[in-house]
């Protein structure tokens, strides 16, 4: 047998496609699919490595092992008259001679001979073995089978034994080749002619058909490879008829329609997997949109409430600001109207003059500071309910949309990772909304608030409510005004005092009402803007797991469509490279 069935640029093929093969499958084993898919391919791609299996079959005196020596041209194999293949036995390379006893019915044999690298030969036990459920381990390799030798010996042709072997094998409906052994041993031709017609009559009865039958001498074939003498050699050649039955071999072998199955085989299994993800990666994107349209929608969402938020805050601050404007006023008057010559017996009163400034300056001003904050803590909450109830509105929709998927699906990891977060985050929603205080919320803001004011420079800490807050503020960012009327009353004669004071009076009001000012809206605006900063971030970090896995899953698609788009050329350079190197 020649040492190659292939050419030399169809085994350059074969190379190649068992490597990108490999790497075709470790890139499959990363994306979702079943693991009786992959081992299909692993599979597929093991019978790569033994691309042609043989399978020599017949009693154990019929010379299997002797034709396979013959065949291989080298005694790969124990020879006897005794049952020397005890147990179903595959033949394959390796680079030195080892036998692996894989168990009692069962061992691999490797030996280094160029033809085994596509060549696996499968010996088997004598159809007559005593351990019969050897059989059973030959069923197992005639499927994969491209050629079944079924080995009968010219002594004792076609034993019943045999007969109800083949029978087995050919439910397979597998080529049987029948081998006639020992035709060394048969004195004369005729002789040979009748036990040839008597094997053909009984394969026929089993074939339904006529058998392709070789009468062979494995010995004479031995001899023929040992022998030194060229000529002797031919002789003992020739005699042996081995060359006929080595031709129908290879020839068999070689068929391209063969080849082209064998060949093609594992890009079809991998193709067809590369199908079912591309399938699979259809059906997530498509479910991947909607949650693209969901994030899409909370995104704008939210940012639509945080550039509200920023819109809002400013004039509703502004209006504390006003009320600050106009207390500056009244008190800037108030000192106008006090601060006279006219009026120098109310002014000698201290404590009359506080209360006039307290009611004629503060006036209102507490309770329209406290009205005002109120208002605008109000709308933050209510604003942030309102958030709080859209969102869970976009993923009670998608919640619903993604029951509607599964329903009659089977998914995998990435589904249940998907349903796990709509359904956790969907539920924190829906807990926050339904637990969501709107009178406890505003009380916390408030107190808050408060606090922040307080902690400013010019305020009170001791001091209860904004309102009261603002009010020490600005009756101690006042004037001393009792001090300021005791220095103007002693010097009365003095026209100038009076006036001067008013003027220092009003100077020193003025730049009081500017730090308060700036200090109570530099609070108020920090903190609220805080709030509003939180509020906003609080509803982002909300959804943010559904995000991040929709962000997540978008990569993953992405990256899983452009490892198809590579496996898909792959195997389409493979299948014009096949029809290539067959034609």
């Amino acid at each position: 047998m020649r040492e190659s069935i292939l050419t030399d640029q169809q085994a350059q093929f074969l190379r190649e496609e068992k490597e990108t093969l490999a790497g075709i499958q470790l890139a499959l084993t990363e994306l979702e699919l079943p693991r009786e898919s992959l081992k299909s391919l692993q599979k597929a791609i093991l019978q790569l490595d033994e691309l042609f299996l043989v399978v020599v079959a017949g009693e154990f005196n019929a010379g299997k092992s002797a034709l396979l020596n013959a065949l291989l041209g080298e005694k790969a194999l124990l020879e006897g008259a005794t049952p020397t293949t005890s147990r179903v036995t595959l033949v394959k390379w390796g680079e030195e001679p080892a036998e692996q006893i894989v168990d009692e019915g069962f061992a691999i044999y490797s030996y280094p001979l160029p033809v085994l690298k596509q060549l696996n030969i499968v010996d088997t036990p004598g159809t007559n073995a005593v351990i019969r459920q050897h059989e059973r381990l030959t069923d197992e390799f005639v499927p994969r089978s491209d050629l079944v030798l079924f080995a009968t010996s010219s002594d004792r042709p076609m034993t019943e034994s045999e007969r109800q072997f083949l029978e087995r094998i050919l439910t397979w409906g597998k080529k049987v080749v029948f081998v006639l052994n020992k035709i060394d041993i048969i004195e004369d031709a005729a002789s040979l002619d009748e036990i040839q017609d008597f094997v053909i009559l009984h394969a026929s009865t089993l074939l339904g058909d006529k058998p392709d039958l070789f009468p062979v001498s494995a010995k004479l074939a031995q001899k023929a490879l040992a022998e030194a003498d060229p000529a002797k050699s031919q002789a003992f050649w020739q005699s042996s008829r081995l060359g006929a039955l080595e031709s129908y071999i290879n020839a068999t072998l070689d068929d391209v329609t063969r080849l082209r199955l064998k060949f093609n085989n594992p890009l079809g299994v991998a193709e067809n997997l590369v199908e079912q993800v591309e399938e699979t990666i259809q059906f997530q994107e498509d479910i991947l949109r909607e949650d693209n349209e969901t994030v899409s929608a909370l995104d704008t969402a939210i940012t639509a409430y945080e550039r509200e938020l920023d819109k809002e805050l400013p004039p509703r601050l502004a209006e504390v600001e006003n009320i600050l404007h106009k207390l500056e006023s009244r008190g800037l008057e108030f000192f106008d109207d006090k601060l006279r010559l006219t009026n120098i017996k109310g002014l000698l009163s201290g404590p009359k003059v506080r209360e006039d400034f307290e009611r004629e300056v503060i006036a209102e001003m507490p309770r329209q500071i406290e009205t005002q904050v109120r208002h605008l803590i109000d709308w933050l909450v209510q604003k942030d309910l309102h958030e709080w109830q859209q969102v869970m509105g976009y993923l009670q929709r998608r919640q619903s949309k993604h029951i509607d998927h599964l329903v009659g699906e089977s998914y995998g990891p990435h589904q249940t990772r998907r349903r796990e977060l709509i359904d956790t985050v969907g539920q924190s929603v829906q807990n926050i909304v339904a637990t969501y205080d709107h009178k406890e919320e505003a009380s916390e803001l408030a107190a808050s608030v408060e606090l922040a004011v307080a902690q400013t420079a010019v305020l009170e800490a001791g001091a209860v409510g904004l309102g009261a807050l603002v009010t020490f503020a600005v009756l101690s960012s006042a004037v001393d005004i009792t001090g300021t009327l005791a220095a103007g009353t002693m010097a009365v004669l003095g026209f100038f005092v009076i006036p001067f004071k008013r003027k220092k009076a009003k100077e020193n009001f003025k730049e009081k009402m500017t730090t308060l000012r700036s200090k109570l809206l530099g609070a108020l605006i920090t903190q609220f803007s805080n709030e509003s900063t939180n509020a906003v971030d609080r509803m982002k970090n909300g959804v943010a797991p559904y995000t991040r896995y929709v962000s997540a899953e978008r990569d993953r698609i992405e990256k899983t469509e452009r490892t198809i788009v590579e496996l898909k050329q792959k195997l389409s350079a493979l299948r014009a490279r096949s029809e290539a190197v067959l034609k």
